[in-house]
C-alpha cells in the first residue's frame, strides 16, 4: 500500500518537477541574454528600508532573505513577524525585507497572470519554483551567474535605501533555510560592488557550501538538532562534507569564520519553530523572542567589534 501511495505520490508531482526545472532555469537564461532587465524600482507603497530612518547613517544594514514561501515584495508571515521584532528591538539597523531571493529578474511571483492563475488553482506550483530555484542557485552551471544576478539586485537595493559605497557600514544577510544560499552567493557581489563588510547569518539554513566566502567577515550559523531540513542539505551536498577540505565551506570552518549557535529543541518549520510565537521556554519568552534576541546580539556585538 506504501509503495502504490508512494508512486500516487510521484506521477502527481513528476511533472510539476519536470516543469518547474525548466521554467527555472528559464527566467535565469532570460536576465543572461538580456530579453529583461531587473526592475530594481518598488511600489509606492513599499519602501526601500524600514528601522533606522534618513536622518542619520544606521549602525548596519540588515538584508533578510526569506524562506521558499516568498512569492512577493512582503515577508510570509512568519518571516514578517521576525522582521517586525528585529525593528522594533533594534532601531539603530535599517532594514530590508523586499528583495526576491527566488528571482534573478527581481520579479516577485504574484502579480504574474500566469502564476496568479496556478495559485488558484495548483498551489504547489508556487512551492516547487522556489525549491527549484534553490537548486539553480546552487547547480555549478548556473551558479555564478545566479549570484552575480540576485547580489547585484541586492547592491542596488541597498543603495536605493541609502547605502554609500566604500562607507564601511556593515550589511547582514540574514537568511532564513533556502535564503542561505543566497545570502552566501550574493557575498562576492556585494563585495565587488560596495566594498562592504558582509556578515551573514543563516537561520536553519539549508545550502551547498560551495560559494567563496573570502570576502565574508564572518558567518554566524543558527541551527538546531531537531532542524532536520537543515541536517539534509550538510549531506545532500558534497561541500558540506568534511571528507572534501578544500571546499569553500569546509576552508571557512578552518579559517575560523564560522560560528555555531545553538537554538535547540526548535525546529525548521511548525508550531516549534525558530520563529514561532507561541512555543515559549520556562522564563515565558517565545522561540521568536529567542530568535531575534540572538539576531540582535550577533549584530551589536559585530558593530562593537567593528568599532574598535
Amino acid at each position: 500500500m506504501s509503495e502504490l501511495l508512494l508512486l500516487l505520490v510521484l506521477l502527481t508531482i513528476g511533472p510539476f518537477l519536470l516543469a518547474e526545472g525548466l521554467l527555472a532555469r528559464y527566467e535565469l537564461m532570460v536576465y543572461a541574454v538580456g530579453w529583461r532587465a531587473q526592475v530594481p524600482l518598488l511600489p509606492a507603497n513599499v519602501p526601500y528600508a524600514r528601522g533606522a530612518g534618513p536622518d542619520r547613517p544606521p549602525d548596519a544594514y540588515l538584508v533578510y532573505l526569506d524562506g521558499i514561501g516568498k512569492r512577493r515584495f512582503t515577508d510570509t508571515r512568519d518571516g514578517g513577524q521576525l522582521v517586525q521584532a528585529i525593528i522594533a528591538g533594534a532601531p539603530e539597523l535599517r532594514v530590508l525585507g523586499q528583495v526576491q531571493p527566488y528571482s534573478p529578474l527581481a520579479d516577485p511571483l504574484v502579480g504574474r497572470p500566469v502564476w496568479d492563475w496556478l495559485r488558484r488553482h495548483l498551489g504547489i506550483t508556487l512551492f516547487l519554483h522556489n525549491v527549484m530555484q534553490i537548486f539553480v542557485a546552487a547547480d555549478r552551471r548556473y551558479r555564478p551567474l545566479y549570484n552575480r544576478a540576485v547580489g547585484g539586485q541586492i547592491a542596488e537595493q541597498l543603495r536605493l535605501a541609502g547605502y554609500e559605497p566604500g562607507s564601511g557600514i556593515p550589511v547582514v544577510l540574514l537568511g532564513y533555510s533556502g535564503g542561505a544560499q543566497v545570502a552566501l552567493g550574493a557575498v562576492e557581489e556585494l563585495y565587488t560592488q560596495l566594498r562592504a563588510p558582509v556578515w551573514p547569518i543563516t537561520l536553519g539554513g539549508f545550502h551547498n557550501g560551495a560559494n567563496d566566502l573570502t570576502h565574508a567577515a564572518g558567518l554566524h550559523r543558527l541551527t538546531s538538532s531537531n532542524d532536520w531540513i537543515e541536517q539534509v542539505s550538510t549531506w545532500l551536498f558534497p561541500e558540506r562534507w568534511r571528507l572534501l577540505r578544500r571546499s569553500p565551506w569546509n576552508r571557512a570552518l578552518a579559517a575560523g569564520k564560522v560560528s555555531v549557535h545553538r537554538l535547540d529543541p526548535v525546529t525548521h518549520i511548525g508550531p516549534l519553530s525558530y520563529i514561532s510565537p507561541t512555543a515559549r521556554f520556562d522564563d515565558g519568552r517565545s522561540y521568536l523572542d529567542r530568535t531575534t534576541d540572538t539576531v540582535i546580539a550577533i549584530i551589536r556585538q559585530e558593530c562593537r567589534a567593528a568599532r574598535d
